[in-house]
């Protein structure tokens, strides 16, 4: 089975072409950070405006890359949500238009499914298993007893964790993205600082970034009142010694307490470099899987995999796809 697929549910636009859910055949993204590093942010109408730009480019440079046609593709699949509106549309819209023009069935595939399953492209999944997607947008354990079994036990109550790497950043004068910024500067640090680390009931699984990040703008500013210098490789040191306990603590938690087999860590932030020395150090008990850097953050080659194991779940005569176009799955 050949897929083709988009995402744009963000800053990133990318085309794909998969294989029976793990061959890659073609991955291209157009990353926009340079773009919004001018503005310390994804500014959404931006995002949506370059994605138009890009997109059509992409998709039959992937056809090139992958020496293929049309014609060899069984599907189309598109990020249906969740995600910036502007831009989502965007890649449905493209997705759509491929879709008619070549007489192919299209699916909508969810974003946060589709960074679970970069953890499928070159390795298999072994069920149950729990995942930890973490992102600039999204924090949340997910429990998986089969393909496309997803419950939700834990999520962030206030910030994800990415975008307290952002804001911390921020007020330590960094650049935007901020999380490779603060991790890169840990590396040299020590955890000099004495922050919080925010468990909430130790029993569950919920997480909560709000405060940590309170705390560090907070010390900052009483250091500056008193005329003391902040130490910017310490503070980020021990922001993120604070951020690695306690998503190491629930995940090792839960995976224990689920009896997993597997635990995944998915998402943008599953490229830090100190989450991935720590988590295979300490949950030592189970097999962690990590996905390669270009998988963890977005990427079409992610929501290519999902729709694999989704179309092998959903009957392919189903509402989720029909000939042509489908609105069925879209937002």
């Amino acid at each position: 089975m050949i897929i083709l697929a988009i995402e744009s549910s963000c800053d990133e636009t990318s085309v794909a072409v998969l294989k029976n859910g793990n061959e890659v055949l073609s991955h291209l993204i157009f990353s926009q950070i340079d773009i919004h590093k001018l503005y310390g942010g994804v500014v959404p109408e931006i995002a949506s405006r370059n994605h138009v730009k890009h997109v059509t480019k992409l998709i039959d440079e992937a056809l090139i890359e992958a020496k293929i046609s049309a014609k060899d593709i069984n599907y189309i699949a598109v990020t249906k949500g969740p995600g910036l509106i502007g831009s989502l549309l965007v890649g449905i819209n493209a997705a759509t238009a491929f879709a008619y023009a070549n007489n192919l069935p299209i699916i909508g595939t969810n974003h946060l499914a589709g960074h679970i399953y970069a953890a499928s492209i070159d390795h298999e999944l072994k069920f149950p298993l729990i995942a930890l997607l973490v992102s600039g947008g999204h924090t949340e354990l997910v429990y998986m007893k089969d393909h496309f079994d997803f419950e939700i036990i834990g999520t962030t109550l206030d910030d994800a964790v990415g975008e307290a790497y952002d804001k911390v950043a921020r007020t330590l004068g960094l650049s935007y993205p901020g999380g490779p910024i603060v991790d890169k500067l840990a590396q040299k640090g020590i955890d000099e600082y004495n922050l919080p680390r925010v468990f909430l009931d130790k029993e569950k699984y919920d997480f909560s970034f709000s405060g940590l990040k309170s705390a560090v703008i907070n010390t900052v500013h009483n250091l500056k009142q008193k005329n003391k210098e902040v130490n910017v490789n310490n503070m980020a040191a021990s922001f993120q010694n604070s951020v690695m306990d306690v998503l190491i603590e629930k995940t090792k938690n839960a995976a224990n307490n689920y009896n997993a087999k597997q635990v995944i860590v998915v998402g943008g932030v599953a490229a830090n470099s100190e989450l991935r020395r720590r988590i295979n150090e300490e949950i030592a008990n189970k097999e962690v899987i990590i996905p390669k850097f270009i998988y963890c953050t977005d990427n079409a080659a992610m929501i290519a995999a999902a729709a694999f194991y989704q179309l092998k779940k959903e009957s392919p005569s189903s509402d989720y796809i029909i000939k042509g176009f489908s609105t069925k799955q879209m937002i």
